[in-house]
């Protein structure tokens, strides 16, 4: 964590944070302010960096992503404030017009993100304009030991980390609907979209009639359903590596063995949200 850390400082003091005749322009103290927050919550450690700069422009990101050609003017008419400002995180995105010695030294944020994600963490930003912005970093408690949900797809089982795991409910494809011809489902007052959990793992069958159960899984606010055949409970489970051989499977973050001598895959919750989010767009 450490180069994730001091890069999104240097970026809070260069970028973040403005010239002290601005902010007493704008009613501010001549000092700016940047804080590191650590706490435990849940299953997690969370790390804040908050800083009470200028915070960031969806406008100035999406015109840059725009010029850059991340997005296009279409695409942009859709976007909202959130989905914006996660394309900081997109390789060679950079809104540095000058490379200085604080920040924009060639390490972009998509290498802040791409070093949680390796530990299985998450980042999310927050934002106001005029008042500052928030990087919330939540990271698991432990890398090796985890609380698992074990859940049984076409008579293979697998392991879902149980802190990315909202609920669990029945499935009932009465209930389903389609849009642009992927399904969805309505739980409450929430449209969740769905996918087969025998899609992801390539299992030869993808039968409604065998289809029971709905795990709604998250990564921030992206939610998925993921539609399986039985729940087998909750259970402590080792994370094992899958060798230099296996590494970078879609869907797949590393293996198991339960107490039957099986081995058993770990899935990817991050990958495999963002796989479907690919697909859909």
């Amino acid at each position: 964590m450490n180069d994730p850390l001091v890069h999104m400082l240097r970026n809070s003091c260069d970028h973040g944070i403005e010239s002290s005749q601005e902010r007493l322009e704008n009613g501010k103290n001549e000092k700016g302010t940047i804080r590191i927050i650590a706490y435990h919550e849940g299953n997690h450690i969370i790390i804040k960096i908050i800083d009470d700069g200028k915070g960031i422009s969806p406008n100035i990101i999406l015109n840059k992503a725009i010029e850059k050609g991340f997005v296009s003017e279409e695409q942009a008419k859709s976007m909202s404030d959130w989905e914006i400002l996660q394309l900081i995180f997109k390789p060679g995105f950079s809104t540095a017009k000058n490379v200085t010695s604080v920040s924009g030294r060639g390490v972009g944020m998509d290498v802040v993100k791409s070093n949680i994600n390796k530990l299985e963490g998450i980042i999310e930003i927050d934002s106001t304009v005029g008042k500052g912005s928030e990087f919330i970093i939540k990271l698991p408690l432990t890398l090796a030991i985890i609380q698992g949900l074990l859940v049984k797809s076409s008579g293979s089982v697998y392991a879902i980390p149980l802190s990315s795991v909202l609920e669990v409910v029945s499935y009932d494809s009465a209930l389903v609907n389609y849009v642009n011809h992927n399904k969805v489902i309505r739980i409450r007052n929430e449209v969740l979209p769905l996918i087969h959990l025998d899609k992801i793992t390539g299992d030869v069958s993808n039968n409604d009639n065998n289809s029971k159960y709905v795990v709604n899984i998250a990564v921030g606010i992206d939610r998925v359903g993921l539609i399986c055949e039985e729940l087998l409970g909750q259970q402590e489970i080792v994370i094992k590596s899958l060798g230099n051989y296996l590494t970078n499977i879609e869907g797949i973050a590393g293996s198991t063995i339960i107490g039957d001598g099986r081995v058993i895959m770990i899935l990817d919750i991050p990958g495999i949200i963002n796989r479907y989010k690919f697909k859909t767009n």
